[in-house]
C-alpha cells in the first residue's frame, strides 16, 4: 500500500481575519513533493482555516491514490487532536469540516501526528502566500509558489546525512527520510535567516548567535510585518517585530511538553495557560493587594496589556475556554482576553488572590516599619497569618490544590487560560515542581505575564514559563 504523508495549516491574520490555507503532500518513500495546494478564504478564524488546509491536503492525497494511507502532520494542537478523536468538537463552523475530512478516506488508513511549527514550514508558507495573494486580490497559483524551495533545500541538505535503516521500499524509513527533510528544512531556513538578518555582533558572539536564531524561529505567525520596536541599540531584540515576539512568547508559554516528557499512551493533557493580571494602580506601588483589600479595576496600562495578551492568544489559537478568579482586576483582563478570542468566561473561587488581612494596600516597606514580628514569622512559616487574620500560604496551597484537582477533571485534554493573581500562579508551578513553600518568595511575577502547566493522566506535571512583558508594554 502506497503511503503519503499531509502537512496542513491555516491562518488568520486578525482571528477572524482574511484567511488562508496551505496543504503538501508528499511520498513517504522518498519525501518528494508530489501536490502543493493553498487558497484564499477570504474573512475566517485560525481554526476554521487549518481544518480547511487539512481537507485540501486529504483531497489531494485521494486524488493522488484513493487507497493509499496517510499520515497527517500538523502544528494546530487542537485539529491533530479532534481530528485523533481525543478531544470533542464543539465551534459550529468546525464540526462540518471535521465531518468531511473524517470521510475522505477510511479511518483506519489515517494517522495524525502533532508538530512544532518550525517543522510545518512548507504548508505554513504555503498558507502565508495565499493570504498574501487574497490580500493583492488574487487567488494562489503553483506557478508562482516559492515554497517548495525550502523542501528542496531540506532534501538537499539530507542528501549527505545518514539514512534510517529499512528496505528501500519501507514505507516507515521512507516516513523517517521525510521527517529529517523537513525538520532539516526548519534548520536550514533557520540558518538562513540567521546568517542573512539579525542583531549584530562578532563573528562567534554566542549571544548574537542565539538572538539571530531566535529571530529566524519566531517570525509572525500569520502576520503582515510590523516595524521593529523601539529598543537601545545593539539590544538583541531590536530587530524582532513586536507582534512576531508576542506570538513567540505565547506559544513558548502555551505549547505542550513534547512527548518526550510523558509516556506516549498518557493522552492529551489539561493544559492551564496561567495568566496573571494586567497592571492596577497598586501594582507599580508594589502595594500588597488581595482579596481583602481595595478590589481595584485595571489601569490604562492594564488594559492595554490585556489587549495585547489577547490578540496574541488569538494568534495562536490554542486556547479553548477560559476561567478568571472573581476579583475585579482578573475579571476585566479575563474579559478583554476573551472578547479576542470569541469565548465566555467562567469565575472560579479557588483561583483568587490570598488575603492579606492587615497589610493589603501597604507596601512592604510599611509592613515590616508597623508588623516587623508578624512580617518575620510569615517569611518563615507557611503556616503563619498576615497581620489581621489573613490567608496563610498554606491554606492558599490547599485552596489552590482543589481548585487544580477540579479544573483538571472539568477540562481534561484542553487547553484553558487561567486569569489569575501572583500567589495562586506561583502556587501552581511550586505544586507542579514539588517545590517547598519558600519557593514562593524566590519567583517574580510581571503583570500581564504567562506560565503554564500540563497536566497528564499519570498525576505527573511539566512546567512551562515565560516571565518577560516587555512586548506588551
Amino acid at each position: 500500500m502506497r503511503e503519503f504523508i499531509v502537512e496542513a495549516d491555516g491562518g488568520s491574520r486578525g482571528n477572524p481575519g482574511p484567511a488562508g490555507y496551505g496543504a503538501v503532500v508528499l511520498d513517504a518513500a522518498t519525501g518528494e513533493t508530489l501536490v502543493e495546494a493553498a487558497e484564499y478564504i477570504g474573512v475566517a478564524t485560525n481554526n476554521v482555516a487549518e481544518y480547511r488546509g487539512l481537507l485540501a491536503g486529504l483531497r489531494a492525497a485521494h486524488e493522488l491514490d484513493p487507497s493509499a494511507s496517510v499520515h497527517v502532520r500538523m502544528d494546530s494542537k487542537l485539529v491533530v487532536e479532534q481530528m485523533s478523536g481525543r478531544w470533542k468538537i464543539k465551534h459550529p463552523d468546525m464540526k462540518p469540516l471535521a465531518m468531511v475530512a473524517s470521510q475522505v478516506f477510511p479511518p483506519d488508513r489515517v494517522t495524525y501526528e502533532w508538530i512544532p511549527r518550525e517543522q510545518n514550514k512548507h504548508a505554513d508558507r504555503l498558507a502565508n502566500e495565499a493570504m498574501d495573494a487574497g490580500k493583492r486580490g488574487e487567488q494562489w497559483s503553483a506557478a508562482t509558489s516559492t515554497a517548495e524551495l525550502d523542501a528542496a533545500a531540506a532534501r538537499s541538505a539530507a542528501a549527505s546525512a545518514p539514512e534510517p535503516s529499512g528496505p528501500p521500499g519501507d514505507a516507515a524509513a521512507g516516513a523517517a527520510r521525510a521527517r529529517a527533510a523537513l525538520a532539516g528544512a526548519g534548520a536550514s531556513a533557520a540558518r538562513s535567516d540567521a546568517s542573512a538578518t539579525g542583531p549584530s555582533g562578532p563573528s562567534g558572539d554566542a549571544v548574537a548567535g542565539a538572538a539571530k536564531a531566535r529571530e529566524a524561529l519566531t517570525r509572525g505567525r500569520h502576520t503582515e510585518g510590523t516595524s521593529p520596536a523601539a529598543s537601545p541599540a545593539g539590544s538583541a531584540a531590536a530587530a524582532v517585530p513586536p507582534d512576531a515576539k508576542a506570538d513567540a512568547d505565547v506559544r513558548a508559554a502555551t505549547t505542550v511538553a513534547s512527548p518526550g516528557w510523558a509516556p506516549a499512551d498518557m493522552g492529551a493533557p489539561a493544559t492551564f495557560v496561567l495568566l496573571r493580571h494586567g497592571e492596577t494602580p497598586l501594582t507599580p506601588q508594589k502595594r500588597f493587594s488581595g482579596s481583602g483589600g481595595t478590589n481595584p479595576s485595571l489601569s490604562d496600562i492594564g488594559r492595554d496589556q490585556a489587549e495585547r495578551v489577547g490578540a496574541a492568544l488569538a494568534r495562536r489559537g490554542t486556547i479553548q475556554a477560559i476561567v478568571a478568579s472573581p476579583l475585579t482586576r482578573t475579571r476585566e483582563t479575563a474579559g478583554i482576553v476573551a472578547a479576542h478570542l470569541g469565548l465566555e468566561v467562567s469565575v472560579d473561587e479557588g483561583i483568587r488572590e490570598t488575603d492579606f488581612g492587615a497589610w493589603e494596600g501597604l507596601t512592604f516597606a510599611e509592613v515590616r516599619e508597623r508588623y516587623p514580628d508578624d512580617l518575620n514569622t510569615w517569611l518563615s512559616d507557611p503556616e503563619a497569618q498576615p497581620s489581621g487574620g489573613g490567608e496563610s500560604f498554606a491554606a492558599t496551597a490547599t485552596r489552590i490544590a482543589a481548585a487544580r484537582d477540579k479544573l483538571v477533571a472539568a477540562y481534561a485534554g484542553r487547553t484553558v487560560l487561567l486569569v489569575s493573581h501572583v500567589t495562586p500562579i506561583k502556587t501552581f508551578v511550586r505544586l507542579a515542581l514539588g517545590a517547598p513553600p519558600e519557593s514562593l518568595f524566590r519567583m517574580e511575577l510581571s503583570a500581564a505575564s504567562l506560565s503554564a502547566v500540563a497536566y497528564y493522566a499519570d498525576g505527573n506535571a511539566s512546567v512551562r514559563l515565560f516571565n518577560d512583558t516587555s512586548h506588551l508594554r
